[in-house]
């Protein structure tokens, strides 16, 4: 068995058998569906508590035109004076909405006005733009001859359909679920590259700090080193994903199968020909909108991205924890590693979502540092094979020669104690 196979095995062995990895591969679903279930419940509900805005209308245009709602109530203050309602509003009160005594009613548009020590949410400004609006718009319908109500039902409310040349029928909103799909991989890209990307610096320092390292590098070459502890953490981090994967099918294969128990269960009477008409058409809109997105081509991109990008970027992880002491001292260096990052998730969020197949959309996912985040943004598209291989060939082309000089900073400074290295040292490290 060859040395680097060697320390591949026990880096893959060291990080599996480490009691915290154990618990996350096995919590960490559970607790990443539990606190979605949470937050799912707490915004169901905690509704918040009902608040009560008072209004005083000198003008007797919108005093009934303000509808109750499930968190808002509104109290009628007009028959007190000016400086009565404001106190009590104050006092007692979320807010005051007041509405002058005006000659022509067109002046209410600009001069209501919204009375709060609080800045009201824009969801709360907006609707009670939209009550005066409505109001003044009838309004003025009337006084200019018009009946409102019978042009309100007039009006008619369209629906576009969406067709293919084909003669196919299209489906509505399968952009927006393109872009979820790929903000979510490319997301986790983002995160599994930190994540791991930590665990191999952190396993540097450890032994850099321990002097277990003097030992190690007496009878392996660093560069054999440095590429063991990358391959063996990037391989438990793949077996931690694959476990993942396997909990959450058998997770999702255990909740259908006790869907359709109970489903079963209840009598088929109670279920009407409506509502069995509904859910298969629901089904049958699943599979068309599962047989427009390339299932197969987001994951297999998934795996030859996350490897690219963590082989690349880990490189990096493992040459600043070479040249560092402790974590705290590798704090300078890391910002440079997490922006290209944060960029990448920024870029592909604001220009695949516009423009997936753009100019900065495809120069920023064939750039190595980005590609791994936004071309699996833009890969439930559809991308040309060309793109596709390009970008491949230039993240592990860049991988190759980012390990070739991140090995020279990792060979002399896996020896260096008690100083903190500056870029200025790392640059003559490079020279060396």
């Amino acid at each position: 068995m060859s040395v680097l196979s060697l320390i591949i095995k026990r880096e893959f062995i060291a990080k599996v058998r480490n009691k915290s990895f154990i618990v996350m591969t096995f919590l960490g679903p559970l607790l990443i569906v539990g606190m979605t279930f949470f937050i799912a419940y707490l915004s169901s509900v905690n509704k918040g508590e009902v608040k009560t805005i008072g209004v005083h209308d000198r003008a007797s245009v919108f005093v009934n035109d303000f509808k109750d709602s499930e968190d808002i109530k509104y109290v009628n203050l007009s028959n007190l004076s000016y400086d009565k309602a404001k106190d009590s509003s104050s006092n007692a009160f979320e807010g005051l909405i007041y509405v002058p005594e005006v000659k022509n009613i067109e002046e209410l548009a600009t001069k209501t006005t919204y009375i709060s020590d609080d800045s009201p949410k824009m969801d709360f400004l907006m609707a009670l733009q939209r009550t005066i609006d409505a109001k003044l718009n009838k309004e003025n319908l009337e006084k200019l001859g018009l009946n409102a109500d019978t042009i309100e039902k007039a009006k008619i409310k369209s629906e576009v359909q969406f067709a293919k040349f084909s003669g196919e029928d299209g489906l509505k909103f399968l952009n927006e679920i393109k872009i979820a799909i790929g903000f979510a991989f490319g997301y986790l890209i983002m995160m599994f590259i930190i994540i791991y990307g930590n665990m191999v610096m952190r396993s540097v320092i450890e032994e850099k700090t321990n002097r277990i390292i003097e030992i190690i590098i007496s009878s392996v070459k660093p560069f054999k080193l440095m590429m063991g502890k990358i391959i063996g953490t990037s391989l438990a981090g793949i077996l931690q994903f694959l476990i993942w994967i396997v909990l959450g099918g058998a997770i999702m294969i255990g909740a259908s199968f006790f869907i359709g128990g109970n489903q079963e269960a209840v009598a088929t009477s109670q279920i009407t020909a409506e509502q069995a008409e509904v859910a298969t058409n629901f089904m049958d809109q699943i599979h068309l909108y599962m047989n427009e997105i390339p299932v197969a081509s987001i994951l297999i991109s998934f795996v030859v991205f996350f490897i690219g990008g963590y082989f690349l970027y880990s490189s990096f992880y493992a040459a600043i924890g070479a040249a560092v002491d402790s974590e705290t001292d590798s704090q300078q260096f890391l910002m440079p590693i997490i922006m290209p990052l944060m960029l990448a998730v920024y870029v592909g969020f604001l220009t695949v979502m516009n423009d997936p197949h753009g100019t900065v959309a495809v120069v920023f996912s064939l750039i190595p540092l980005t590609s791994p985040i936004v071309m699996l943004m833009r890969i439930p598209f559809g991308v040309p094979l060309w793109q596709l291989a390009l970008s491949v060939v230039l993240l592990y082309g860049t991988f190759i020669f980012v390990v070739w000089f991140a090995a020279k900073i990792y060979r002399v400074g896996i020896l260096m104690y008690g100083k903190k290295p500056t870029w200025k040292e790392l640059y003559k490290w490079l020279k060396y």
